[in-house]
C-alpha cells in the first residue's frame, strides 16, 4: 500500500492534558480575543498589527522576539493590538524544504510530528506566559486545529489553501477571527467566496465525526498580492484595489466587512525591506477615505530579530530560515510609526 503508517501521534486531548493552558493565561486570552473581535466588527477603532517571523523555527528566539513586542504593546495599547505570528506550519510551493516546527522540531533532523506537536504547543504556551500576548498561526492543516483551539487568537488561511473546501468548513467552526488570503491568482471573488462559506453553518466529516458548525462571522479577507502567468508579482494594496474590494464586499452583503493587508509576499515581491513603505501607503489610503479606514483593520508584517534570511546550517540567532524578514530595529520603528499615523 502507498501509505506507510509510521506511528500514532498524541491526540489533542492528551496534548492539552499534558500541557494545559493555565487559568490566568486563559483569562488573558479571553480579554485579547474580545479586543481583537471588537476591531473586526468595528466596535473598536484600534488597529491590528500581525507581526513576526515567517516561520517560528526556534522557541528561544521566537519568545525573545515576542517579549520585545510586548514592551512595545504596553506603550501603544491605546492605538494598536499587536498579534505575534507564531507560524508553526510552513507551506512549500514544491513540497520541498523546511515545513515548520510541527514537522521538524529540529530543522536539521528528520521529521518527527509527535514531538513537533508538543514543541508547537509548548512554544505558544511559553509566549503567553512570558508576555501575555496570544498569537496568530496559519491553518495549513485543518485537522491540527484541536491542538491549538484554546491558545490561538487569530488564524490565517494561505493563498494555496483558501479554495479548499475543508479549510473553509473548518473555519466556520472557529470562534476567533480568521483571515482568508486571496489566492495566488489574485482573484478577489475566490477570497470572498471563502468568507461566505466560512460565515455560515455546515455539516461535514471532521476527525472521524460528523460535525455541525454554527458559522464564523469574524471570517474576513487578507490581501497578499498576486502572481501572474509569467511569474511576476502584482501588488493589491493600492487605493484602487481597496476601493474594488469594498465594492465587492457590499455586493455580497457579508458580515463585518474587513481586510488585513499583508505587506510582504507578492505585495512586496518578497523584498522584505519594502514593508515599511507599503504600510505607509496603506495608512495614507486610510487617512484620505473613511470608508477604506473602516475596511482596513490591520496589516501583516514578516519580522524577526535579525533582518534577511539564512540557510538552516548557519545558526544565526533570530534570523529566518525561510522567507526574509524585517529586522527588529526597523520593526520597532515601524510599529511606533503605525501608532502615530492611524
Amino acid at each position: 500500500m502507498s501509505f506507510i503508517f509510521e506511528k500514532k501521534v498524541i491526540s489533542p486531548e492528551e496534548l492539552k492534558a499534558e500541557y494545559p493552558l493555565p487559568e490566568k493565561d486563559a483569562l488573558k486570552k479571553k480579554d485579547r480575543d474580545n479586543q481583537i473581535k471588537d476591531i473586526i466588527t468595528g466596535d473598536s477603532d484600534k488597529f491590528l498589527v500581525i507581526i513576526g517571523p515567517c516561520s517560528a523555527d526556534n522557541e528561544d528566539a521566537v519568545c525573545d522576539y515576542i517579549s520585545r513586542l510586548a514592551k512595545v504593546q504596553e506603550k501603544v495599547s491605546d492605538k494598536l493590538i499587536i498579534i505575534p505570528r507564531i507560524y508553526t506550519n510552513k507551506p512549500r510551493t514544491t513540497g520541498e524544504g523546511y515545513k515548520g516546527i510541527v514537522h521538524q522540531p529540529d530543522p536539521e533532523k528528520e521529521p518527527d510530528l509527535n514531538e513537533g506537536l508538543i514543541a508547537m504547543r509548548k512554544m505558544h504556551l511559553r509566549a503567553i506566559a512570558e508576555t501575555g500576548l496570544t498569537a496568530a498561526d496559519e491553518m495549513l492543516y485543518p485537522e491540527n486545529w484541536p491542538y491549538v483551539e484554546d491558545i490561538l487568537s487569530y488564524v490565517a488561511v494561505g493563498a494555496r489553501s483558501v479554495e479548499d473546501q475543508q479549510h473553509r468548513l473548518t473555519i466556520s467552526g472557529m470562534d476567533i477571527p480568521a483571515g482568508m488570503k486571496n489566492p495566488t491568482s489574485g482573484d478577489f471573488s475566490v477570497m470572498l467566496n471563502s468568507c461566505i462559506a466560512a460565515q455560515v453553518s455546515h455539516t461535514f466529516l471532521y476527525r472521524q465525526y460528523e460535525v455541525r458548525t454554527t458559522g464564523n462571522p469574524l471570517a474576513h479577507t487578507i490581501l497578499r498580492g498576486a502572481v501572474n502567468k509569467h511569474g511576476q508579482s502584482l501588488p493589491n494594496y493600492h487605493y484602487e484595489d481597496l476601493q474594488l474590494l469594498l465594492k465587492m464586499y457590499h455586493q455580497r452583503e457579508l458580515a463585518n466587512p474587513a481586510t488585513i493587508i499583508d505587506a510582504n509576499h507578492a505585495n512586496s515581491n518578497k523584498k522584505y525591506s519594502e514593508q515599511p513603505r507599503i504600510v505607509g501607503e496603506i495608512l495614507h489610503s486610510r487617512s484620505v477615505n473613511p470608508d477604506i479606514a473602516k475596511l482596513v483593520k490591520g496589516v501583516m508584517i514578516e519580522s524577526y530579530i535579525e533582518s534577511g534570511s539564512q540557510k538552516v546550517s548557519e545558526h544565526i540567532y533570530g534570523k529566518s530560515i525561510t522567507d526574509a524578514c524585517l529586522g527588529w530595529e526597523e520593526s520597532e520603528k515601524l510599529l511606533y510609526y503605525i501608532a502615530d499615523h492611524i
